[in-house]
């Protein structure tokens, strides 16, 4: 029996049809208000082509910057609309101030008036249609499970959670027949496994995820099923590689003893041109986020003298690249006897934190002399977070693999900081290793580049802790 056809979009395409409209809505709109009404200052022809790839690159940029392209955040119209205008309006401020490479400014200011409001007019427009049509549940994802209904809950959380679009309609239980209380959304149906097709067919399935290994409840006949729907081309793929793809981490807590079948490093953690380039960049920031904490320092010490009260910097021990301890350099946000009962993580609302050291913290300033640390070697400003060596200890008992986050060196930002909320339970620091790893497995310029991008973000919405 065939498949019912569905029309589902992948993660990376959805992204990828967000910044193909974006720029062709703003560029189309800009060539009507150009053709209809007496617009001048921005012209689309072969004589100034140069104008509208410099505005789709400054576009695609900012959109990133203000979360444009958050899939979450995109299918939501009033989260939209604020990022809408923020983007557009940092767009317009920079293409007005490169004229070598954009439009002279027009004697008729009006024009750039004119400017603003179609780019926003474009994007509200474009964006409303994504969310009323594509980011709508007729271009879900409806997908199969099979799994063990204990594991269940964690799955749908963690999948729907990254991806609105993803939708799980059943499951197939490989594992014991009591379904935990409170364990199953309504929404979530069990299927029999001696039908499958019928299932496959009858629910329109687009795809089937595996979260059972060969061992654990896959039976003879629910595998020569799978074999059969594989062959008539029905999608059939295992749980970590999806968990991976949608959430952008590497799921530790489900690969157990085949950890290194399951996470072939990175090639750029060898590759010499990489590791170059990478260091380059380190430089360029340091020096770059150096110069600015200079040109702030006026703030910063007014700021502690009377926020903080004590010295303006702290030093403290750290575990870095293969397990080697060196002192990390910070500005002071607590009081300055935070300690005196011990080693202790910082808290949400933690009352050690001072005023002004909440605003360092939040404002990501209190990580400006961690470049110092990265001009000397012992840091890369993209890389894990590095903890103390007490903290290292207690967790790389508590959670698997822990300690691979060590083979390469700690960054002042990176993939879990941009990605993670801040948290101090074995949950937290399980989820920032996912993040961390993924971005060990994945390492690259252009990973480092979307690091920084995302880090410009979380300073700009003041989400520091």
């Amino acid at each position: 029996m065939a498949q019912a056809s569905h029309i589902h979009f992948e993660i990376s395409e959805r992204k990828v049809l967000l910044r193909v409209f974006d720029i062709a809505s703003v560029l189309l709109l800009l060539y009507a208000v150009g053709l209809i009404f007496d617009f001048d200052y921005f012209k689309i022809n072969s004589e100034h082509w140069v104008w509208s790839i410099v505005l789709a690159v400054y576009l695609t940029i900012f959109a990133t910057i203000f979360e444009l392209y958050n899939l979450p955040k995109a299918s939501k119209f009033e989260v939209m609309v604020q990022n809408i205008i923020l983007t557009s309006s940092v767009t317009v401020l920079f293409y007005l101030l490169t004229p070598f490479f954009t439009p002279t400014l027009p004697e008729n200011r009006l024009q750039i008036v004119y400017f603003y409001i179609a780019m926003n007019l474009a994007l509200f427009t474009w964006r409303y249609a994504y969310i009323a049509l594509i980011a709508a549940p007729r271009f879900n994802k409806r997908v199969l499970l099979i799994c063990n209904v204990a594991d269940i809950e964690n799955i749908l959380f963690s999948l729907h959670r990254s991806d609105p679009n993803y939708k799980i309609i059943g499951y197939i239980n490989t594992g014991s027949r009591e379904v935990p209380e409170n364990a199953l959304t309504e929404d979530v149906l069990e299927f029999s496994p001696i039908e499958v097709a019928h299932t496959v067919t009858e629910h329109a399935i687009s795809e089937i995820v595996v979260a059972s290994p060969q061992s654990q409840g896959i039976t003879v006949s629910l595998s020569n099923q799978l074999i059969n729907l594989l062959e008539k081309g029905c999608a059939i793929r295992e749980y970590t590689q999806v968990y991976e793809e949608i959430t952008q981490r590497v799921p530790v807590q489900h690969v157990d003893k085949d950890f290194y079948r399951y996470f072939p490093f990175s090639r750029s953690n060898q590759n010499k041109l990489y590791l170059f380039f990478h260091r380059i960049l380190d430089l360029v920031l340091s020096i770059i986020g150096l110069a600015f904490g200079i040109l702030i320092s006026p703030i910063i010490l007014i700021g502690n003298l009377f926020g903080n009260r004590g010295p303006l910097f702290y030093t403290q021990t750290r575990v870095g690249r293969n397990g080697k301890h060196f002192k990390i350099y910070k500005l002071r946000s607590m009081v300055t006897d935070a300690e005196k009962q011990g080693a202790q993580y910082a808290t949400l609302k933690d009352a050690r934190i001072t005023k002004f050291g909440r605003f360092l913290r939040r404002s990501r300033f209190d990580e400006i002399p961690q470049f110092i640390n990265v001009i000397k070697g012992d840091m890369s400003v993209i890389g894990p977070r590095p903890e103390r060596p007490v903290f290292v200890a207690q967790l790389a008992e508590e959670i698997p693999f822990y300690e691979v986050r060590h083979v390469v060196k700690p960054g002042v930002t990176g993939w879990a900081q941009v990605n993670a909320k801040y948290g101090v339970s074995a949950e937290d620091a399980l989820e920032k290793l996912q993040l961390d790893l993924y971005y060990i497995k994945k390492r690259s310029l252009f990973l480092d580049i979307s690091i920084v991008i995302k880090t410009l973000s979380t300073i700009i919405f003041f989400r520091g802790q």
